[in-house]
């Protein structure tokens, strides 16, 4: 399966690293997992993308605004698991597309949870567009 154009709302795979484990040291996400395409920039210099993207986790956050819960019917969608999950809101990462952390999702061929992704009611709740950038 090709590696899919980054669109913000795109759910993907991703060896995600925390910012706590970064300040560590640590370069290498300790595991894979589903992130969500925050902003997709094309860069006009060298046509480039940018990259940023928000991680999601099991882990209920302990300040509220910090994440934003995904409904279960759009984990179903997405062909997550039925555990509660969140979208880290207070963190992201940001990296030239694809880059070598973009990963393939467990036991398939695609690098993306599915076609479809976290567009409508959903994502304005991020207060995002769903529009790429240029920047020059």
């Amino acid at each position: 399966m090709p590696i899919p154009t980054p669109e913000p709302g795109l759910v993907i795979s991703y060896a995600y690293v925390w910012d706590h484990e970064a300040q560590s040291g640590q370069e290498e996400g300790r595991k894979d997992r589903p992130c969500v395409i925050a902003v997709a920039v094309e860069r006009r210099q060298d046509g480039e993308t940018l990259v940023t993207v928000l991680p999601v986790t099991h882990r209920a956050p302990e300040d509220a605004t910090a994440a934003v819960e995904i409904p279960h019917a759009v984990k179903q969608r997405l062909g997550l698991d039925d555990d509660r999950s969140w979208v880290v809101v207070s963190e992201g990462d940001q990296f030239i597309w694809p880059g070598y952390d973009l990963r393939k999702v467990r036991s398939t061929d695609r690098y993306d949870y599915c076609r479809r992704d976290f567009s409508g009611t959903f994502w304005r709740r991020f207060g995002h567009g769903t529009r790429r950038i240029e920047l020059s």
